[in-house]
């Protein structure tokens, strides 16, 4: 077998969250990329709006992939909270 996915799930997990972050953030830069360009083209301007555009893709990819880490966060919390019960309920 050339991957063993029971062996390696956690590294194979972490993975995947690399990979759609990076996927994530580029495709808001390019997006944006390809909406200032248009905008350029249709007024005439040169690079201007581009530039704006790329800079508002960078951080909205920051804020979402932000967002994306503090949810998988969240979920590894809950995840742990609810393998270990508390103590204190038991008295």
């Amino acid at each position: 077998m050339f991957f063993d996915y029971k062996k390696n799930r956690v590294w194979a997990e972490n993975l995947t969250i690399v990979m759609q972050l990076g996927l994530t953030m580029a495709g808001c830069i390019v997006f944006c990329f390809f909406v200032g360009y248009q905008i350029d083209r249709w007024l005439g301007t040169s690079g201007i709006f581009t530039t704006i555009f790329i800079l508002l893709g960078v951080i909205g990819g920051g804020i979402v992939t932000y967002r994306q880490i503090m949810e998988i966060m969240e979920e590894k919390e809950k995840k742990k909270n609810d393998q270990w019960p508390d103590n204190e309920t038991k008295k």
